[in-house]
């Protein structure tokens, strides 16, 4: 499994909410769009929910 980029993930919804917010896209590109975002802040929260926890466990 490759590992989570964060930055990359965060560079791809800054993307998507140009094409979102592009009168051009599509209906049915927005909702693939709105697909992938889900994907994607799901990743970002996990990250950063063990980031979270690996800095708890120093901390201790």
């Amino acid at each position: 499994m490759e590992k989570f980029d964060y930055a990359k993930a965060v560079e791809e919804l800054e993307g998507i909410v140009s094409k979102v917010e592009d009168p051009a896209t599509g209906i049915d590109d927005i909702d693939k769009y709105i697909t992938r975002t889900g994907e994607l802040v799901e990743g970002c929260r996990n990250y950063l929910r063990t980031a979270r926890e690996k800095l708890d466990a120093i901390d201790r």
